[in-house]
């Protein structure tokens, strides 16, 4: 079974549904039922349509609930409208589908929510981790989301700001987390770029252009985490980050900035530098100094420490790092790198160790391991 082409498929079946006139809610558990019936019947032979195939299947899978319901006799004027049997059209509803689910109904955390299970194919558990809440909170959240459109046509769609936000998350979990996803966030976010004419899609695509240049320094050989610091810069794609620098540039001369136009500025900067010791961290102090303004979070706060650390000398990042809540994600990781940075190693082991027993990311949690051991040798060899 072909789960890579499943994940594919699903969005442009549940946009069939949807425009055809099925409620998402419904329209949902209609294609998970034509999931599940292509595992059990494709392996003993595939179709030659597999899209068509599988609305066929999730349409009638509709049909039969609506009949069973109230609404019946209202809905069932649906049957006649099933299409004759034929290859399905090929074009890409999964753009239209995003917009379709930032619905104004929904509020901007709920319509991410949504949009990431329904048609990002992620998991509650991806999503929750995503927003770094519990896992059965987020639950909540989507099931209330879906009774809240339950029964709405989707004739209104939302508005770009939710669809950026959520086709960033999709990336982030792309790039770091189970599911590949950050290649399908590009390609939906270059065809967002060329429908519509604004300064943060196009911040969103460069922002994503530069990350996803770097990929192949993240990972050593034996799988564990590089930090940015010790990539080997010649393993980037130089082509995507001299595209994403140009985009990021047209985009900021409109002077409309944005959180994505600040966050690739920020990343453009990294990428920039021949060395890591030739960051211009005093401008990346700037940039974060701007895009603390735009969003006021917390995270872009704890970031900003590391690069006071960078720029004014470690004991200027421990103080910025001090003015913010010790229980943000991350927040011990930075300490104890702040610690290591000034010297007191002693300090950074304990704080590396306890990073590593935070964090919920394993790559993230052997890499921390590994900074403890380190400093630990360090010291017992003296």
């Amino acid at each position: 079974m072909d789960e890579v082409l499943l994940r594919s498929l699903t969005p442009g079946v549940l946009a069939v549904l949807v425009r055809r006139g099925a409620d998402f809610a419904a329209a949902e558990d209609a294609v998970q039922d034509a999931l599940v019936e292509a595992v059990r019947v494709w392996p003993a032979g595939p179709p030659r349509d597999p899209k068509g195939w599988l609305v066929t299947v999730a349409w009638r899978r509709f049909l039969d609930a609506t009949r069973a319901d109230a609404a019946r006799r209202r809905r069932e004027v649906g049957v006649e409208e099933e299409p004759a049997p034929g290859p399905a059209a090929a074009a890409d509803d999964t753009l239209q589908l995003y917009f379709l689910c930032a619905h104004p109904s929904l509020s901007p955390s709920s319509a991410v929510a949504l949009t990431l299970r329904a048609v990002g194919g992620l998991t509650t558990r991806q999503i929750a981790r995503a927003y770094l809440v519990p896992e059965a909170t987020m639950a909540q959240r989507i099931s209330r989301a879906k009774r809240t459109v339950s029964g709405v046509r989707f004739d209104r769609p939302g508005n770009v700001a939710t669809v950026l936000r959520v086709l960033y998350l999709v990336f982030n979990e792309g790039y770091s987390g189970d599911v590949d996803l950050s290649a399908e966030a590009i390609r939906l976010t270059r065809q967002l770029a060329a429908a519509i004419d604004h300064p943060e899609v196009a911040g969103l695509l460069a922002l994503m252009l530069i990350h996803h240049a770097r990929r192949a320094g993240r990972t050593a050989p034996d799988g564990g985490l590089v930090p940015l610091a010790e990539q080997d810069r010649g393993r980037w794609d130089t082509a995507s980050i001299a595209e994403g620098i140009a985009i990021l540039q047209a985009a900021l001369a409109r002077d409309r900035l944005g959180e994505f136009q600040a966050q690739a500025a920020i990343a453009a900067l990294h990428a920039d530098a021949p060395t890591a010791e030739e960051t211009d961290w005093v401008q990346i102090v700037e940039w974060y100094d701007e895009l603390a303004r735009l969003t006021d979070s917390p995270v872009v706060r704890l970031n900003r420490a590391v690069a006071v650390g960078e720029a004014d000398g470690p004991r200027a990042g421990l103080a910025a790092l001090a003015a913010l809540d010790d229980s943000l994600p991350r927040y011990t990781a930075v300490a104890a790198y702040l610690h290591e940075r000034d010297g007191d190693l002693a300090t950074a082991a304990g704080l590396y160790a306890e990073a590593a027993r935070k964090a919920s990311d394993l790559a993230e949690r052997d890499h921390l391991t590994r900074q403890a051991a380190r400093l630990n040798a360090h010291h017992r060899s003296r």
